[in-house]
């Protein structure tokens, strides 16, 4: 059940990103700037998820150093590295720790004793139709229990806030239907302790990346946000476009680099861009460059904030305990609840 935002203002609006590499211009027009918006309307609880990057560590590890051999070491500083450059990413963005709670999800421990608890009362059929699950299996990849179990530690996340909206790609509807089925067994079972969360699709923007495919980290074709100077420059211009020359006519609606020019631009320079696009003249070495300016432009304040960041992992570190604990206050209130509803000594509050 989708919830019309139109219509109906939420109490509180839950949703985590998963530290597993990079984050790029996809990531920031398919989620991060609705995140950041959204922490004007509602009370929000966004937390880095690092307990569920586990279940693709190994990957993100290959990714961030490009080779075989694995160390142990290898594996705990990437998760490390990739949480602490995605807080660096949402606060530079302008993520606001006095508005939202922002925190990391391994920073309230109450959460895994609750997907315990929720594993006690899900049928394994249901995750069983997971598809992340089964798309895995099809593959003849390996599938950790803790990728099966995933739907359900997805599941504590919302419930355990008592949040009421969960801002979802397509790709996640079908965990929060999930996690609505979860509450309603156990509110069955135990008693209304858990409200029901909606999904609100992130609104969706065509972000192609530099090969004409989503833009995708597992496809090594992403621009990272915060990429600046030469590189950033080498990969806008290998932006891949068609073989039309420079005098002839383009079209603007089958063009890569228009699209994500059109992600920075207003109307009226989209529409410039397209009449020149139309007219001839004009190559699409010049439009690359036209696109490189817009994205120096737009991110260059965020840029300076998050250098000024990174250079204070301190003040990191600080927004990330306050929002632990706001979050944890939150959690260990639900599971008094949950611990006095299935005849478990409540623990203290506090």
């Amino acid at each position: 059940m989708e919830t019309d935002w139109n219509m109906t203002t939420p109490k509180r609006i839950l949703s985590g990103v998963q530290p597993s590499g990079k984050l790029h211009l996809g990531n920031y027009f398919g989620a991060i700037r609705q995140h950041i918006a959204l922490q004007n309307e509602a009370e929000c609880f966004y937390f880095i998820a690092d307990y569920h990057a586990l279940t693709t560590l190994e990957e993100a590890t290959r990714r961030r150093l490009d080779r075989e051999k694995i160390k142990p070491s290898d594996r705990a500083d990437t998760l490390r590295e990739n949480t602490h450059d995605v807080a660096l990413d949402y606060l530079a963005l302008g993520l606001d720790p006095n508005k939202a709670a922002f925190f990391r999800q391994s920073d309230v421990p109450e959460v895994a004793e609750l997907a315990w608890i929720f594993s006690t009362v899900t049928n394994m059929g249901l995750l069983e139709r997971a598809v992340s699950y089964k798309e895995k299996v099809e593959k003849g990849i390996d599938a950790s229990v803790g990728l099966f179990f995933y739907p359900i530690l997805m599941a504590a996340d919302i419930l355990i806030y008592r949040s009421h909206l969960v801002p979802v790609g397509k790709d996640q509807v079908q965990h929060v239907e999930m996690t609505r089925d979860m509450a309603e067994k156990f509110n069955r079972a135990f008693g209304e302790i858990f409200p029901i969360p909606d999904y609100r699709l992130d609104r969706e923007s065509k972000v192609p990346g530099i090969d004409g495919q989503k833009m995708s980290k597992s496809y090594n074709n992403t621009i990272d946000l915060f990429a600046e100077g030469k590189p950033l420059q080498k990969t806008v211009m290998s932006i891949v476009t068609d073989s039309t020359p420079v005098e002839a006519p383009k079209d603007p609606e089958s063009c890569n680099v228009f699209a994500l020019y059109s992600l920075f631009a207003a109307e009226e320079e989209k529409a410039a861009l397209a009449a020149r696009y139309r007219a001839g003249g004009m190559g699409y070495g010049e439009a690359k460059k036209m696109l490189l300016e817009k994205i120096n432009t737009y991110f260059a304040p965020a840029r300076e904030r998050r250098k000024h960041l990174a250079a204070h992992p301190e003040e990191v570190e600080a927004v990330l305990l306050r929002g632990a604990q706001r979050a944890r206050a939150e959690a260990r209130q639900t599971m008094s609840l949950v611990r006095q509803a299935v005849g478990m000594k409540s623990a203290s509050v506090g």
